[in-house]
């Protein structure tokens, strides 16, 4: 029988890593790949992937020419991965329901690069600080989805499917800390409602105990389980608004969710670059812009002059600061 070009390809541990992370993902550019498998090394990159897609592991989505490279996993790839052991710890997963994952619209796409746009940042804004790292940056929305009592529905159960969900090792003077974020990636195309929904059922997932229950805690021990939720909107207008609303929201959501921009994210998610409701109120508290002072306040704001003045006076938190 003849040797086949996957028979022939002789795999590396950095491979695997690789079409594990690509199977997490649903998709992701070279660039994506390079940055978080080559240590940047595009020119590397682009030469071992060629391998896999002649070796039958990756194939690419029809694009037009302008258009970025973007990467999914075989069915080959995927026999491969099971039967080495590589997806262990993911649920089962069958042929039928990889090729459902990869027919997606256009619109599914762009979001899921957006997501890997923003673990590349991170990726990169660890290289540059020597008491943090990453100890888990999930992008499959189904490894950490949650159902809440939402209270604005009549007690309805919502499920809820986090964009992302990231965990951060820190060290501190001799102590170690770990921080929790679910990430949300706002494209403009939700309503504002459904963005204050969202927000709900987090504050409702936590004061539950079900973070906690899911990391072996109890209800009652909520407290000792926190985490927060990185908003990330397309621009400050959106932003702004977002954190008005969260404010006017019953019960008022402070400090659980941060708010910034897609731009300064995928910058340095490190800096000083990320807004709490908290923030907000302090800076337009007793101005045109305070919140409390809007006559209709379900209704969408476009005002150049409170972007202007929300940037120039807002307080703006690092992530890691406590």
């Amino acid at each position: 029988m003849a040797e086949t070009k996957a028979d022939a390809l002789k795999l590396q541990p950095r491979d695997l890593v690789l079409l594990r992370g690509l199977f997490e993902s649903r998709v992701m550019t070279t660039d994506h790949a390079a940055a978080l498998y080559f240590d940047g090394k595009g020119e590397a990159a682009k030469k071992r992937l060629q391998k896999l897609k002649s070796a039958g592991f990756i194939a690419e989505r029809p694009r037009r020419t302008f258009e970025p490279s973007v990467l999914f996993l075989t069915r080959n790839c995927l026999g491969l991965l099971q039967g080495r052991g590589v997806l262990a710890e993911y649920p089962p997963f069958d042929l039928p329901s990889l090729d459902r994952r990869a027919r997606v619209s256009d619109l599914t796409i762009r979001h899921e690069l957006e997501v890997m746009d923003v673990k590349v940042a991170f990726q990169a804004a660890v290289k540059h600080t020597r008491s943090c790292s990453i100890a888990e940056f999930c992008t499959w929305p189904l490894l950490h989805e949650f159902t809440v009592y939402h209270p604005g529905r009549n007690g309805a159960e919502v499920p809820m499917r986090p964009d992302g969900f990231i965990r951060l090792h820190q060290a501190e003077n001799r102590e170690k800390f770990e921080h929790a974020f679910f990430l949300e990636l706002d494209r403009s195309n939700e309503t504002q409602d459904r963005l204050i929904g969202k927000a709900v059922c987090y504050f409702e997932y936590y004061k539950s105990g079900g973070f906690a229950i899911r990391n072996s805690g109890t209800r009652e021990e909520f407290k000792k389980f926190p985490f927060r939720v990185l908003l990330v909107v397309p621009n400050s207008e959106r932003r702004n608004n977002t954190a008005e609303r969260l404010l006017q929201n019953t019960p008022t959501i402070l400090t659980m969710v941060w708010l910034s921009t897609f731009a300064e994210v995928t910058a340095d998610p490190f800096g000083p670059i990320w807004i709490r409701p908290s923030e907000y109120r302090e800076a337009t508290k007793g101005t045109q812009f305070d919140a409390e002072r809007q006559f209709n306040p379900t209704a969408y704001r476009r005002d150049a002059k409170r972007e202007a003045f929300v940037e120039s006076n807002i307080k703006k938190m690092r992530l890691l600061e406590n």
